[in-house]
């Protein structure tokens, strides 16, 4: 077996991580952004700048949708899209 050399062990603990986790997860807490999400949509991280402008999914996806209805082949999908919205 091959032994790790101390150097190594201490740069590993240098950068704050262990080399095992113990988690007690009767401490767990559910999710409190799990009955937003709705079927099949996709969570996105924004990047600051741009959540300082959009400041809700409804703005984004309106952009979004915009763009899309710019796009070669995918005009009919975003007029379809946002009939199908007006419509709810």
């Amino acid at each position: 077996m091959k032994k790790t050399s101390q150097s190594k062990l201490n740069a590993k603990r240098a950068s704050g991580l262990r080399p095992e986790y113990h988690f007690d997860y009767t401490k767990a807490k559910p999710n409190r952004f799990a009955r937003r999400a709705r079927p099949g949509s996709v969570a996105v991280l924004l990047e600051p700048d741009v959540a300082r402008v959009f400041k809700s999914a409804e703005s984004v996806n309106a952009v979004l949708r915009a763009l899309m209805a710019t796009m070669p082949g995918r005009r009919a999908l975003a007029i379809n899209r946002a009939e199908k919205l007006r419509f709810q």
